[in-house]
């Protein structure tokens, strides 16, 4: 059964607070773990939480700025003590292969986990797979930064009376997702004489950017947008200065979009109480939450049509 979370581990930016842990972000899509901006203190935010290096196959840098990715060499000398046996892909910049560089060698440890880098150069498709793809989006930022967006392979759904028409049923049924068509009972079927449509979902990692237009297509149609929100609206120049968003302009950027629900954090150190940022998005975007260290938040299911 397919488990999709995303586990919010800091939403701290720049400073860490009292209540505030520096970014951090997992993402638990089916049997993959994705890390993103693993902060300072991210190690031990994943323990709390419950979550062994080992279920970590892929970690995203989004940039070099040091709360998104000082707790990197912890994760790194984590999965070398773990004994982490399978690859762990790291995106990053590709800009910053210095910075890459001195937070995999920060400390003395025994190195024994196979790190992948994947420095990214340009815009575009990172990852694919047979059931996925990720695209990087370079956003607008005082420093090179990379947006993601994880785009779940169009299926179909099949509709039950249909099946019972043509007398389709058993393994037959996954030969007609994969191949489009198929032979039965001297007849040609098509995958769309039995079934409607299902969009893949989609997850949108958007931080650290001024609005811009590739935010936008990274969000678009996201059924979880996680978005920059360091400010509220009464510093918008000071957000546009430091190359941030507002929870205003986040919540903007989320209704143009069409996302389905709206993730606020990277929270300043100004602030106490997130609560206001919630409440200013939300007269743009009502499905908004300003997420807190540990929240565990699902993917939006989405509705499967039956009928035809």
């Amino acid at each position: 059964m397919s488990e999709r979370k995303l586990f919010i581990l800091g939403t701290a930016s720049q400073v860490p607070t009292h209540n505030r842990n520096h970014n951090g972000y997992f993402l638990r899509w089916d049997s993959e773990g994705l890390l993103f901006d693993p902060g300072e203190g991210t190690q031990r935010q994943l323990t709390l939480k419950g979550i062994a290096v080992s279920q970590i196959k892929k970690i995203f840098i989004s940039h070099f700025h040091g709360d998104h990715c000082l707790g990197l060499p912890g994760v790194i000398q984590r999965m070398s003590l773990d004994q982490v046996s399978h690859a762990v892909e790291i995106f990053y910049p590709a800009s910053g292969q210095k910075f890459f560089e001195n937070l995999k060698e920060a400390s003395i440890y025994y190195f024994q986990v196979k790190l992948v880098p994947r420095p990214i150069s340009e815009s575009g498709i990172i990852f694919e797979n047979d059931n996925y793809s990720i695209t990087a989006q370079k956003l607008d930022h005082t420093a090179e930064c990379f947006g993601f967006r994880l785009r779940e392979k169009d299926s179909a759904t099949f509709i039950p009376e249909k099946l019972k028409q043509y007398g389709l049923s058993g393994n037959i049924l996954q030969q007609l997702k994969q191949k489009g068509k198929i032979k039965h009972q001297g007849k040609t079927i098509r995958l769309e004489q039995v079934s409607n449509p299902r969009p893949g979902q989609c997850f949108a990692f958007v931080l650290d950017t001024r609005f811009c237009p590739a935010a936008l297509e990274l969000a678009t149609d996201a059924d979880l947008l996680l978005a920059d929100s360091t400010y509220l609206s009464d510093r918008e120049e000071m957000a546009k200065e430091y190359g941030h968003l507002t929870a205003a302009q986040a919540a903007r950027l989320a209704k143009q979009a069409g996302a389905k629900k709206l993730v606020l954090t990277h929270f300043s150190q100004i602030y106490v109480d997130t609560n206001s940022f919630a409440e200013e998005a939300s007269t743009i975007f009502p499905d908004v939450i300003a997420a807190s260290d540990g929240d565990v938040i699902p993917l939006p299911k989405r509705k499967r049509d039956l009928e035809k």
